[in-house]
């Protein structure tokens, strides 16, 4: 399976402006810049995207590890933070609120670490780079 997503930019960094667009249309033509990176600008930006694959990712590897375990939650709300300092990112930080019937707190512990290691993006944010840059 593959996805895509298409960005494109115009003018320079800091003056210039973007947008994505990605393969299902849930983005289509989103507004990026400088401002919605840096500053408050309206618009998105990598790592606010970065931010809701990371929380939709682990929320949804963590309903299938309670279920492999015999619990089936009634609700997991994850909010994830991407830390973007000095030009790197350099964190992401899950938070997850979960309603789970019968779950104690040691095997909710146990099923959260496994979700948060092994959701797909979390492997992918530990990933090496590869680049395949062509001239249009």
């Amino acid at each position: 399976m593959n996805r895509k997503a298409t960005a494109v930019w115009n003018g320079s960094g800091k003056e210039g402006s973007g947008t994505l667009s990605s393969q299902s249309t849930v983005l289509q033509s989103a507004q990026y810049s400088y401002k919605t990176r840096f500053e408050d600008g309206v618009g998105t930006n990598p790592e606010e995207l970065m931010a809701a694959a990371h929380a939709g990712c682990f929320s949804m590897k963590l309903s299938f590890v309670l279920g492999a375990a015999g619990f089936t939650p009634e609700k997991i709300e994850t909010t994830c933070t991407i830390t973007l300092d000095n030009g790197a990112i350099t964190k992401s930080a899950l938070e997850v609120t979960a309603t789970v019937p019968g779950i104690d707190e040691a095997k909710f512990k146990e099923c959260t670490e496994d979700a948060k290691e092994n959701c797909p993006v979390s492997k992918a944010y530990n990933m090496e780079i590869t680049l395949d840059a062509k001239l249009g």
